[in-house]
């Protein structure tokens, strides 16, 4: 099972916690051994100034002066040696041993060896007729002194040890607890809420985790609403062609429409019928683009001749509805990378858009022109064009249809979200805007092909 975040920063803290305490035991220790030893050297040192100061030759000549002064420093488990003028070292043996090693003869400090134990010495040499004495303290001392130490390190880092869990503890249950809160807002968001939030605080990564949310929140929001705008679209332009097929079918399977009214309601059924049938096809094709089967054929073609093979079609369709057709397009060759088909489909596409709403005897245009790098094809149009702000929602699904079908002819709410992912998915763009015909301009770029 996966532990909570609280258990996970509790056993970092105490990991991170444990790394220091090993650490510090690892360079503490050589420096306590070094400062125990340290200390009492110098402690000794300062007693042992302290006794030559107040013991002259005479005094150490003074059986009873030097008991008096042993008598002290025994007290704390130091011996005395003491060496009369002329005459021998008198004390322990161990400690006569440990201050021959190190000289009477002579103020010396240091450590000594005496069969296997070290002793720290410190020596003074008393009067002018070489009267000595040497105090003589067993090196273990000091490790009485690093065990009082190093209980007292060890306390401090247990406690510290307590304090890094109790702070791993509380930081992980303050951070999980907005982190749960954006669990259960987004199991509500999975079980359909949209109303759902999550309060956007905390540290900063867990308040970028709150207000992603949140966004996500206001997309699925908006992607739905639209989803049920377009579905409505695409339900009236389903409904207005089945309703006229529905109807004329019954007139002529009723026996009501005979002869030349036989014949007009089979054109319209059949008129019909293709206007279903080219809905249908947008919705395939569109689904398809979102797909990871949808193939393009990629190759370099000239996109001037592919605008003249468009005008030549299309200057039938414009003289029928007596608008005017006019073409410009450079005379060389204009190479792109594209797919020739699909891009056909995209002039199409837009011309058919253009023609449906250009009044008689407006204009229409097909504009080809190259800057830099680039070629941009125009698909302009005399109509009525569109409000500022349509342009930039032009090509999401059913939109304008929605906007525009009760006050001009529209298509199928889909064709120019279809041509635009068809452009985008061959590497193009394709913008909307004003044209100066009046009407609305659409403008596909694509990168000139090096040949």
């Amino acid at each position: 099972m996966r532990g909570t975040l609280a258990g996970r920063i509790t056993l970092v803290c105490l990991a991170v916690a444990g790394v220091a305490v090993i650490v510090a035991g690892l360079v503490a220790s050589p420096l306590i051994r070094t400062t125990a030893d340290n200390v009492l050297q110098s402690s000794l040192a300062a007693q042992a100034d302290v006794v030559a100061s107040q013991l002259d030759e005479t005094g150490i000549g003074n059986r009873l002066g030097v008991g008096k002064v042993a008598d002290v420093v025994r007290g704390q488990g130091i011996s005395v040696v003491v060496r009369r003028a002329g005459g021998q070292a008198l004390g322990d043996a161990v400690a006569v041993q440990a201050a021959g090693k190190l000289g009477l003869a002579a103020d010396h400090s240091g450590r000594v060896t005496v069969a296997g134990s070290q002793y720290l010495v410190e020596t003074r040499v008393v009067g002018t007729r070489g009267a000595a004495f040497a105090l003589v303290l067993p090196a273990r001392n000091a490790q009485a002194t690093q065990r009082a130490l190093v209980r007292n390190i060890l306390l401090a880092l247990g406690i510290g040890l307590l304090v890094a869990a109790v702070a791993g503890f509380v930081s992980g249950r303050l951070l999980g607890r907005p982190l749960r809160r954006a669990a259960l807002a987004a199991g509500s968001l999975r079980a359909g809420r949209r109303d759902v939030r999550v309060p956007v605080r905390g540290p900063r990564e867990v308040a970028e985790v709150a207000g992603s949310l949140n966004s996500l929140a206001d997309a699925l929001a908006v992607s739905e609403a639209r989803q049920r705008e377009f579905l409505l679209s695409v339900s009236h332009e389903l409904r207005t062609p089945l309703t006229a097929v529905t109807g004329f079918a019954e007139a002529i399977a009723d026996g009501v429409a005979t002869g030349p009214d036989a014949v007009r309601a089979g054109q319209t059924i059949q008129r019909e019928a293709s206007r279903l049938e080219r809905l249908v096809t947008d919705l395939l094709e569109l689904a398809r683009l979102g797909a990871d089967e949808f193939r393009l054929d990629v190759a370099s073609l000239d996109l001037g001749a592919l605008v003249r093979d468009c005008a030549e079609v299309w200057q039938l369709r414009c003289a029928r509805e007596d608008v005017r057709l006019s073409v410009s397009a450079p005379s060389s060759p204009v190479l792109v990378l594209a797919d020739a088909r699909r891009l056909r489909q995209v002039v199409d596409g837009l011309a058919e858009n253009a023609l449906r709403v250009t009044p008689s005897g407006a204009p229409m245009v097909f504009s080809l022109s190259t800057s830099g790098s680039s070629a941009s094809l125009s698909v302009r149009d005399g109509g009525p064009g569109l409000a500022p702000e349509d342009y930039p929602v032009a090509f999401e699904r059913g939109v304008l249809n929605a906007r525009y079908r009760d006050r001009r002819p529209v298509g199928s709410g889909i064709g120019l979200a279809l041509v635009h992912a068809l452009v985008t998915r061959m590497g193009g763009t394709l913008t909307a805007g004003p044209a100066p015909e009046g009407g609305a301009a659409f403008t596909m770029t694509f990168p000139l092909s090096p040949g």
